[in-house]
């Protein structure tokens, strides 16, 4: 792309402030795109009126639809009605204003919880609306099928170039560390270092560490991301002729909960015991995806899992000496 093409892209990230939308705005700065932000202070996603007076005057020609209402077992159980109202709000208001004004190119970011409880491995887009959903997240991933769904119908009826891209478990800087609502593995990264510095002989891990789950370092993923939407007409339409316009964004790779805590209990350094509560839930048995779809247009990741967990923890030891963390 030539320097003329980028100064006149205006890219807005929506939910920048999370894991995934840090990791697009590192990715495009690093790229010198001109990036467009708003924090939720300055702008409710929730809100209609908020949304369509922000895309008239600041006129975005890309879009990355990162901004949603996200969290573990814990949260989703907790929260439902939360988690469906308000992804619901935020991706209907952000791809209805997008088409209004006429936004060239829109990437609406979801989660391989839309697969089917069930699914084959390793799952595949089009396995999409093939059965049942696991329960402990369905408000949550019939949010973001309906997303998936109202980019397709907006493709179909308006012509607009809308794609989703469903990204498998993710990690890495700016992750939620708050041990009630987070992912797995930043909350293995926390337990394992507080009980490292307590010197705690056992550390308690949800389940039995049988489920299979795979993993994709934060910036790895923006890149994937940012190459797609960078692709040629030709081949980003051809992502969007077939059903559903969407695309596994992941490694390939998966390993148990149980190897997992392993190897985070090793880069942090923690040398006691995991005790798994099989009493709590393990959710999904397996979530692989099938990436084929992506590394056939050219893509690969680059930070194997180790080595990312240590990024993550170096992040972690960063956030933590700064006080971010006060629960």
């Amino acid at each position: 792309m030539s320097s003329t093409e980028q100064a006149n892209k205006r890219v807005y990230v929506a939910g920048h402030r999370g894991l995934v939308g840090s990791a697009l705005v590192r990715q495009l700065a690093a790229q010198g795109q001109n990036v467009i932000a708003r924090t939720h202070a300055e702008l409710d996603l929730t809100q209609a009126d908020q949304v369509e007076a922000f895309f008239a005057k600041e006129k975005p020609t890309h879009v990355y639809l990162a901004a949603a209402k996200v969290g573990g077992i814990v949260a989703n159980n907790t929260y439902p009605a939360e988690f469906i109202r308000d992804n619901l709000a935020i991706q209907t208001n952000v791809i209805h204003s997008a088409w209004r004004h006429g936004v060239e190119r829109l990437l609406f970011l979801g989660s391989s919880c839309i697969y089917p409880r069930e699914c084959p491995q390793p799952m595949r887009e089009e396995h999409l609306l093939t059965g049942p959903l696991e329960p402990t997240n369905r408000p949550y991933a019939l949010a973001k099928i309906a997303g998936i769904e109202m980019c397709s119908a907006y493709n179909r009826q308006y012509g607009t170039r809308f794609l989703a891209a469903m990204p498998t478990n993710l990690y890495g800087p700016g992750d939620n560390y708050n041990l009630q609502n987070s992912h797995v593995l930043p909350a293995l990264i926390r337990k394992f270092h507080e009980a490292k510095l307590r010197g705690d002989a056992q550390v308690p891990a949800w389940g039995t560490g049988t489920p299979l789950r795979e993993f994709l370092y934060s910036d790895d993923m923006a890149d994937a991301c940012v190459y797609l939407m960078g692709l040629p007409d030709d081949r980003f339409d051809s992502l969007l002729s077939v059903y559903p316009p969407l695309v596994n964004v992941g490694c390939g790779n998966d390993l148990s909960i149980k190897d997992l805590t392993q190897l985070v209990s090793e880069v942090v350094g923690y040398t006691g015991e995991v005790v798994w509560d099989t009493t709590k839930p393990d959710g999904t048995p397996r979530k692989l995806m099938d990436v084929g779809r992506l590394t056939s247009m050219g893509w690969s990741p680059k930070v194997d899992l180790r080595a990312g967990i240590g990024l993550a923890y170096a992040d972690f030891l960063k956030r933590q000496a700064e006080g971010a963390f006060r629960d």
